[in-house]
């Protein structure tokens, strides 16, 4: 890699290679070497590899925002519903897919106790709920509870949708009033 490395420019590198990969098994060796440095840069940059995971999936959520705004429409859903149907739609796109694979890879690590992924994933869960509050009908009473709501609601369906059981949400879809 020509130029000089930094956190800023190491952080890319490293988003590009864990979305194609996961982070199940992203040590430093293969990270390095994706990224063009050596793992001891890595250390240096990051402080260690908690501070590099937390570093990447802040920057990964902030990528997988951005996405999701740039295809979302604009304005305010007409209802939660909305919200919850058109998000699915949006996030069944091919483009979505690799944050998808990595936000499993992220669960799971929060289910066996691993501390850099509960605090990536508390953070990330924060910065979704700020995200669909800001997009719910103006005149909803209760914007904060809708939003845990509908992340909820989404959340859900993604994980029936990954184990092969899409037909389930759909179906709650359908019994679930605006």
């Amino acid at each position: 890699m020509s130029g000089k490395l930094s956190r800023e420019t190491l952080v890319p590198l490293l988003a590009a290679h864990v979305l194609e990969h996961g982070l199940n098994h992203a040590s430093l060796r293969p990270l390095a070497k994706a990224a063009g440095t050596s793992d001891r840069m890595l250390i240096y940059h990051f402080g260690s590899k908690d501070g590099l995971v937390a570093a990447l999936l802040e920057y990964l959520a902030e990528m997988f925002a951005a996405a999701l705004d740039t295809a979302f429409p604009a304005g305010r859903v007409a209802s939660r519903r909305d919200c919850i149907e058109q998000v699915l739609a949006i996030t069944a796109q091919p483009a979505f897919q690799p944050f998808f694979r990595l936000w499993w890879d992220i669960v799971a690590g929060c289910a066996a106790g691993n501390r850099a992924y509960l605090d990536a994933a508390g953070a990330i869960m924060d910065l979704l709920l700020g995200w669909i509050e800001a997009h719910l009908p103006a005149d909803d009473p209760d914007p904060a509870a809708a939003a845990r709501l509908v992340l909820t609601q989404i959340e859900g369906a993604q994980m029936l949708q990954a184990v092969g059981r899409g037909d389930i949400p759909q179906a709650g879809l359908s019994a679930l009033q605006s």
